[in-house]
């Protein structure tokens, strides 16, 4: 179900004639070396493009984490992958200056690992130490600015609590979501080998949301 939110980007459109927003680039952060989102599908931005007024470009653009310059030019950036791992000084400050400048960030651990969920929470600790992630209630306005998303469904949840998603505002701004479950949408992965953590399946109509709701607030 389409949410009001798809009324507010047309609505936002360019008048004919006039300069047309540019094209916004979603960044896959390189990180520790050369870790980086493999089975991440970026489907989302097509169908993001599909349903609304943004210029999404189709694919992801790899931004190294310790390079400051490259990372200030994408507001909306995603993070992924397993196995456990730790940021150095530099990428930890620019990761802090990204969160507190305005930047968004999606981070979700790779098939479900917690290896990467655990060190994604430590290093978070230093990049914003006082900090925490606070579970987003099902009101909140982001899983309603395309989609409506009523439910995070997972395939593996049966008879357990349901999936969550969690997340980190400043100055009253969520910035950051986090998923311990998968939000990478393998099953629309290119190269990917098959996930077996407890994937959200309707990933791809959350991640819509997530960068319409990151580039509208």
């Amino acid at each position: 179900m389409v949410a009001a939110g798809i009324s507010y980007w047309c609505a936002a459109a360019a008048p004919a004639g006039q300069r047309s927003e540019p094209t916004v680039a979603c960044a896959n952060l390189v990180y520790s070396g050369t870790r980086t989102a493999v089975c991440f599908s970026d489907r989302f931005l097509t169908r993001l493009a599909a349903e609304t007024t943004i210029r999404v470009a189709p694919r992801f653009v790899k931004v190294r984490l310790d390079d400051a310059a490259a990372l200030s030019s994408h507001p909306f950036a995603i993070m992924s992958g397993e196995g456990a791992f730790a940021l150095s000084d530099r990428e930890r400050a620019n990761l802090r200056r990204f969160l507190t400048r305005g930047g968004f960030l999606v981070a979700s651990a790779g098939c479900s690992n917690p290896d990467w969920a655990r060190s994604f929470r430590s290093e978070l600790g230093r990049v914003l130490p006082g900090k925490a992630l606070q579970r987003i209630p099902p009101d909140h306005p982001l899983f309603r600015t395309v989609y409506l998303i009523r439910s995070l469904d997972t395939a593996q949840r049966r008879g357990r609590a349901p999936a969550v998603l969690e997340g980190l505002s400043m100055e009253g701004r969520l910035v950051l979501v986090f998923s311990a479950d998968g939000l990478n949408d393998t099953r629309n992965a290119r190269n990917c080998c098959c996930c077996g953590g407890d994937e959200i399946v309707n990933a791809e109509f959350v991640n819509v949301n997530l960068m319409a709701y990151a580039l509208l607030h």
